[in-house]
This record gives structure tokens, sequence and C-alpha cells, in this order.
């Protein structure tokens, strides 16, 4: 039960309040029956709320109660990290007929600095209001964040109240805020206006310089230990570089490497070892002997392989707890949307190494992967505008082929090159076909006279066809199906009033001008469905788009003796459920997934992490057929619920291929302000096997037809709940 519980709160997502004074610790100030600037935390179906009868201060105590098994709490992130050497949360708990758990404050300060709930205490029972307190170490030179709350798990009631905060005894209201020294990373402004380089040798002879110092930087970046402290801003480095290896001969160019290299000053090393038997990527350093470098530069590269790393990249950290890469620390350079040549080529060097050494499934790329980096230099370095380089950018990202990497974000150039205009009506793809499935406005959509299930086959005189495979380099996405998906979105876009359209409908071909509306002009609406309901008295239906971890114990209790449950995954959960609706679904526990991690040690080499299993139910566990439903629109989240909740001896899959993205995200800025992710951490089942790319397979293959659309079924559940009721 403790580690249970340590890890759930160490999985907690990073919530900033932003805002410099410590707030509500008393819970006065409510909103929505809740206590302000605190988040809920915990699954169903323990709840929390706030109390103005039994309270023991002021007006109101935080209630969390459940009348089966849960855990509930609150969580508050202090604003600063803080200077100082203890730091003690204290607060006043009482409790009746608390079973099966108990009540605690918590502290945790992260990464992995100290944590504490208070489970030692063993506060169960019914016992009057108490003060309990408990002190960790601080550590502000290793600290990102400190997180406070409360806690509740098991049955039965407790309050909350009166929480204070002090650091080495003095009120937190009054500590002082740690002021972290500045490497010289951040003290170096040279070229905070512009790189200074305005336009780039791309020519064949000057394209191999280019290519090798992307190689050598991006590696020094994350392996030579003076770089990984923070002791050059190493964006700045490269402009001084560049020039200096501009047209120069091979024989000049490693010379001038190798001086530079060694002008990043000594270093000490060791020798990494790891587990080879749970190594899924090793890095990908055969460059550094077969690249044709002179001895004295290779065996020099070769040091530094080797070199004592510390733990703390300046440029790279890893969140903790879940241990996906956290690239915070990259300037996105935001000033300038088209930025100069220097600037551009630097786009390009962090993005390619980044995918290098901290992407989990570069071994997934069709391409060798450095040979997409000469490919690209002229690409970034040559673009004449803005519009060029935002392009540039978009197809080396969907060349990684990860659903989870795009550029996201308002982007004034994207919007206008695919049109920032919509027809009023959805599109899918069926047998291959353009086909309109829906209206995104319903009066619009009628007016335009496109009606649902017509195939669009030409658009302003361009058959469809060529219009996609004009767009597949720059949709990325992990598999062809997810990329039809986002093209579909993209099709019916223009910067015109109207577009002319061809279609078939009942196989007669038809032409069309159609008006064209900007979004606020649609009205677009998010479509409301209620997470339960019971499609018959024999079969239940779970929407996850509106997943509701509190409403679990409810709904199941309504389908003791029902023959089936549908679980619709066509969309992303909008509640992590994993492990609380899971294990409803079965008996015992099995293990679904297993991650891949690197660490700063040895960038690029990812090895697997234990499996990771769902608890059962036991006798009260639901025994009726689980299907569950998936497609293109299945992904991250969703593809993960579906790998656990398959894992139930009654469950069968419906539908088609996933978007085949799994993984927490990290964000990627680069200049331009261009933000992009990739999947962080890789996601394997246990026995290894691939997801990423080839997504979830369905038990029964299932995909909507066009005369299906065309009638308003949903032939992806009707073939669900026809095995539910054989």
């Amino acid at each position: 039960m403790k580690k249970n519980i340590i890890a759930f709160l160490m999985l907690l997502p990073f919530v900033y309040q932003g805002q410099s004074k410590v707030d509500n610790l008393s819970f006065e100030s409510v909103e929505n029956n809740l206590p302000k600037s605190w988040s809920i935390i915990g699954d169903s179906p323990a709840t929390i709320s706030i109390d103005n009868k039994e309270k023991q201060d002021g007006q109101y105590s935080v209630l969390a109660q459940s009348a089966e098994k849960g855990m509930t709490g609150l969580m508050y992130t202090l604003p600063e990290n803080y200077a100082g050497k203890k730091i003690t949360i204290s607060g006043y708990i009482k409790t009746e007929n608390l079973t099966d758990g108990f009540a605690g404050i918590w502290m945790r300060i992260d990464p992995k600095v100290g944590f504490d709930n208070m489970q030692s205490k063993n506060i169960k029972g019914t016992t009057p209001w108490t003060k309990y307190e408990t002190t960790l170490t601080l550590s502000p030179e290793n600290s990102k964040k400190i997180v406070v709350g409360t806690l509740f798990t098991g049955k039965g009631k407790a309050w909350f109240d009166n929480i204070r905060i002090t650091i080495d005894g003095k009120d937190i209201q009054e500590a002082a805020a740690f002021q972290k020294k500045q490497v010289n990373a951040d003290l170096d402004l040279e070229f905070d206006k512009g790189s200074k380089i305005s336009s780039i040798d791309t020519g064949k002879k000057n394209l191999e310089n280019l290519k090798n110092l992307g190689l050598i930087w991006g590696y020094l970046k994350y392996y030579h230990p003076s770089v990984a402290e923070g002791k050059y801003n190493w964006d700045y480095e490269l402009f001084r570089i560049l020039p200096k290896i501009n047209a120069a001969s091979s024989k000049q160019r490693d010379q001038i490497l190798t001086e530079w290299i060694k002008s990043l000053g000594t270093f000490q090393t060791e020798k990494f070892t790891f587990d080879t038997k749970n190594v899924k990527i090793t890095p990908d350093l055969n460059w550094i002997t077969n690249s044709g470098f002179s001895k004295e530069l290779s065996d020099l590269l070769l040091q530094i392989k080797d070199a004592k790393r510390p733990k703390a990249n300046y440029y790279v950290d890893f969140y903790d707890g879940v241990g996906n890469p956290d690239f915070s620390n990259e300037k996105p350079y935001e000033n300038d949307a088209y930025p100069d040549a220097g600037f551009r080529l630097l786009s390009l060097y962090k993005y390619w190494n980044i995918i290098q050494y901290y992407f989990p499934y570069k071994n997934l790329i069709k391409e060798d992967w450095k040979e997409v980096l000469p490919e690209f230099i002229p690409k970034f370095a040559d673009a004449k505008n803005e519009t060029d380089y935002t392009l540039a950018a978009l197809e080396i990202i969907a060349g990684i082929h990860d659903t989870h990497a795009n550029i996201w974000g308002s982007n004034k150039v994207l919007d206008k090159y695919f049109g920032a205009r919509h027809v009023p009506v959805k599109l899918t793809f069926a047998e291959n076909k353009a086909v309109v499935s829906s209206y995104i406005n319903d009066q619009l959509g009628k007016e335009s006279g496109l009606q649902t299930g017509d195939i669009i086959t030409e658009i302003n005189g361009r058959p469809v066809d060529p219009i996609v495979k004009e767009l597949l380099k720059i949709s990325p996405a992990s598999n062809y199906p997810t990329q039809l998906r986002d093209i579909a979105k993209k099709l019916l876009r223009s910067n015109s009033e109207t577009m002319n359209i061809k279609i078939s409908r009942n196989g007669k071909t038809e032409s069309l001008t159609v008006k064209t509306f900007e979004p606020k002009e649609l009205n677009i609406k998010k479509e409301q469905k209620d997470f339960f309901k019971m499609l018959d008295n024999q079969t239940g239906y779970f929407y996850m788009g509106s997943a509701d971890g509190k409403k679990l114990s409810e709904s199941f209790s309504q389908l003791k003796n029902t023959k089936g449950i549908v679980i619709d995954l066509r969309s992303y959960p909008s509640d992590f459920v994993v492990f609380s609706m899971g294990k409803l679904l079965k008996k015992d526990s099995s293990d679904f997934v297993k991650f891949t991690q690197t660490t700063n040690q040895m960038p690029g080499l990812f090895t697997f992490t234990p499996n990771l299993g769902v608890e059962g139910s036991g006798a009260e566990h639901y025994k009726g057929k689980i299907a569950i439903l998936i497609n293109e629109t299945t992904q991250s989240s969703a593809e993960y619920h579906t790998m656990a909740f398959r894992t139930a001896p009654n469950s069968k899959v419906f539908g088609s291929t996933t978007a085949g993205a799994d993984g927490n995200v990290s964000r990627i800025l680069l200049p331009g302000n261009i933000s992009t992710m990739i999947s962080g951490i890789g996601i394997y089942y246990p026995d290894g096997t691939e997801t990423q790319r080839i997504g979830i397979v369905p038990d029964v293959e299932i995909k909507p037809t066009v005369e299906g659309i065309k009638n308003g079924k949903d032939e992806v559940l009707d073939k669900a709940l026809a095995w539910i009721k054989s």
C-alpha cells in the first residue's frame, strides 16, 4: 500500500500557481465547494469537499470521505524554491470510522529530494482534532518545486484544517526564495540580437563540413561535462565556430574542431556500465570512427564518450516520476518568426540532436537519421522566408513519424498556408475516399449543398489523390491512417471565400461552389456526451472522452448481471482511470506495459523498465463481455487505457489501428518560437512488442464504409454489440 501511494503522489502533474504569495492554507477562500488555489487528487469512490459545520478554526475545513475503499486529497504547489535547511508542514486532522487506510498531510520536494505523507503516524479510526507535523530537509540547489497536500485513503471520513508551513522555524510568508546561481550559459548575451550570420554556403563541398559540425556540436552538447554543466552558451558557441570552418578543407576543419574541443577544458573519465539484457536502443556513435576524421579528432571524441558527466545537464533534465526528457532550458528566440541563417541552422541542429539522443523511437525512423541532417541543411539555411522555414521545420518533424510531433499552438504561417477559412463540414477517409461525415455547423452545412456520404473527388480543379500525396510529407503522424485523419481536416480549408468542389453522390458526379467561413463564424461547439449510459437493460456503454473516475462505482453498480459493456476509446480520455477502472474488469492482477528511458549518463541508450500491471478486484470484478472500440483517433492515453483494459479475459478490441503514439510527451521550442513535441518515453507490451507506429491492433478489424457513413451507422459499435449479444 505504501509503495502504491508514494508512486501515485510522485506521478502527480506539475501544477504551478503563478503567484509569489502562499495563499489559502486554512481553506477559508472557497469556490465551487472547494478551497481556492488547491487541486484535487485521487480517484473514485472517495470525494472531497468544503465543510462549514465541522472545523478546527475559522469558517471551513476540508472533508474527505468514502463509503468504500478509495483515495482522495488536495495538492498545492508552493510558488518558490526556498532557501534554508528545513521545511515543516503542520495541520489539524480529525477522523471518523476511518478503516483500510489512513489520513495524512503530505509534502514532496522534487525531483526525489524528499517525501512524507504521515502514513507512519497511522492516523485512522475515530480521533478528535489533533495537530500533526512533518519535516523534510531542503536542498534548494537540487530542487525544482515543493508540493504539499492532504491525503485520505480507505473508508470513512477525515477532516483537515489550519495548515501551516515554516522554513527553519520562520513562517513561509516571511521566508526567502532561493536565488539560483547563474551559470555562464545564462550570462553570455553576445548574439541576443542576431547570429551575425546572414548566409551559409550549402554547396556540396561545404555541406560535408556543416554535417560534421552538426554531429559534433550536438554530441558535445550532451556528452561533454563542461557543456552539460552550463559553462557555455552552446547556441552561441555555434555562431563562433561556424564561420571558422566555412569552406575549410577536411584537414583544416578537423584541426579547428580539435582545438575548439580542447578549449572546453579537461575532464575525468569513467566506464558507464549497464545491464545489456534490458537494452532496447544503443547510442548511435559509429560516425565518430567512420566519418574519416583525423585520428586526433576521433580519439578526442571517443574519450568524451567515457567522460564523467553530471546527472543534471543544463540543456536537458527528466520529469520526476515519469522519466521523459525536459527541454525547458532551450530558448525559443520568439522575437523573429523568420530567424537569420545562423539561427535557422541552429534550429535544425537542436532538433536533429534531440531526436538523435532523446527520442525513444529513433530506431523506427525509416531513413538513416544521419543522412537526414545533410538533406535538411539547405532547406533550413536557404529558406527564403518565414513560410519556407516553417515548412522545413514541419517536414523534418513529420520525418520522425510520431503523432505527438507537429507544430503545435497558433501558427500564422501554417494557418495561411493551409487556409484560414473552412467549409462547414467534417471529412473522414473511408475506403480510401474523402467522405463528408457530418456538419461542423448544422445550418451552414446544409446550406453548403454537401450531404453526409458525399465523396470529395476534386478541389478547385485538382483531384484529391495528388493533393493527399503532396500533404503526406508535411503531415506528422505515426502511421498512414493517422496521416489521413489529419489531412482530412485540411482538405477543405482555403483563404478564399468559396471553394469549387466536385463530388460523387449515389454514383453521380456533381460540381458545387461552397462558401468558406472563419472558425468564429462556424461557432464550433464540443459535443457533450455522458460518461456512462445503458444502451439497453443488458448492455452498458462508457464514452471515455467524458471519463470521470468518481462515477465508476455508481456506474458499475448498474452493471451487475448484464451481458456486456462497451468501452468507447475513439476519443481522448478526460480522466486517467487506467488502474481504477482496469481493476474492475478482471479478477486477477496482470502486466500490460513496460517502458524505455534514457539518462544523461549515456544519452541515446534506452533501457527497459520492469513491467507494470493492473490489479484485479477478485470476485467482485465485472463478469460480462467487454467490447473496446478503437480507431485512428485513439491516441496516447487512449492507447494506454486500451492496453490495460484488454488484459481482462472477457475483453475483445473492435475497430482499426490506432494513432500509434504513446508515452508522456516532451515539449521542444525552436528558434522562431516553433513549438513541437515528441513521445518522451517508449511504451511496449510486457514482452517488448512495439506499440509506436503500429498502434493497438484490434482483435476484430472493422472500418467505416461510405455506405455506413451515408446511412448514419456506427459500424464498429454495431459489430461489438452483435458480439456481446451472441
